[in-house]
């Protein structure tokens, strides 16, 4: 998006077969995207000098199908749309290996760099080693390990789509460490040393977001104190990515369940922030 082209939005989306490459790229087409999968990289040269006649808004798919070697070049190459003042985006869809090697078992799809002589593990071991430099350089990581293709959607919604020039997407999302911890998060926060509405027998089947739990962490001196801390920390430092032009950050707060203390706190600090940051989302992953 260069200043004197306001309106242009160019997304180069990658990520792990099977984590949602597809999805994402459907989604903004539906909202008018003018959407290109598995571009070859040699074409971005060629897509560069006709850019000006293509539609303000693109979307770009590339995945591990390019040549390994074009792909290691690719942040160079890529770099060129930014040195002829039009700014892009990097999107990097990620999963765990368990949830990838599930979702190929289940569709019973080939993964494109398996073989006779390639098992599936060693498959996506192979495409992860590959798309690492998209991945190092990527401005926003979804991880799609807890998600459907209906939350994915969402996200694309409420997270890609909106977020304006210049202003950074701030996402907070709560989660239970028993889950697994989310993959693509900025900064994670560990609260499982507050006390635990879980060991409560009344309070168990509720969530943070149930008045009876609200009460009892709002009882306790030490969840105030690590509501204040992070959000002291975040009020702090939040500018200063906004400054670098980042254009997103994720803030995770882990418990064990993912249900009640982390829940609750990711409720405050959206309060807290919501004065300050105009791009703010807020995820209960575990709900």
């Amino acid at each position: 998006m260069a200043d004197e082209e306001p309106n242009r939005r160019l997304i180069f989306i990658s990520g792990l077969s099977g984590a949602g490459k597809s999805v994402v790229l459907h989604t903004l087409e539906d909202l008018g995207f003018y959407c290109i999968d598995n571009l070859p990289i040699s074409f971005l040269d060629r897509l560069l000098d006709q850019i000006e006649s293509l539609p303000e808004r693109i979307a770009i798919g590339i995945d591990s199908r390019n040549l390994a070697g074009e792909l290691g070049n690719l942040p160079e190459i890529i770099n060129l749309f930014k040195q002829k003042g039009i700014n892009y985006e990097v999107l990097f869809l990620d999963a765990s290996n368990t949830v990838l090697t599930k979702r190929f078992s289940e569709t019973r799809r080939k993964h494109p760099l398996s073989s006779d002589e390639t098992s599936l593990d060693d498959a996506i071991k192979k495409e992860r080693h590959i798309l690492s430099a998209l991945s190092d350089i990527a401005d926003i990581r979804i991880d799609t390990s807890h998600t459907n293709v209906h939350d994915l959607r969402k996200l694309v919604f409420e997270r890609i789509v909106p977020r304006k020039r210049a202003i950074l997407s701030v996402q907070l999302i709560s989660f239970g460490y028993k889950h697994g911890a989310p993959r693509d998060a900025d900064f994670i926060f560990d609260v499982r040393c507050l006390p635990n509405p879980y060991w409560e027998k009344t309070l168990r089947r509720f969530s943070g977001k149930d008045k009876a739990v609200i009460d009892f962490l709002n009882q306790q001196p030490l969840v105030d104190r690590m509501v204040e801390h992070i959000y002291s920390f975040l009020k702090e430092w939040v500018p200063y990515f906004e400054a670098e032009q980042r254009s997103y950050l994720t803030v995770a707060i882990g418990c064990t369940g993912g249900r009640h203390r982390s829940v609750f706190i990711i409720d405050q600090l959206a309060e807290k922030l919501s004065d300050t940051n105009k791009n703010l989302l807020v995820r209960h992953r575990d709900l």
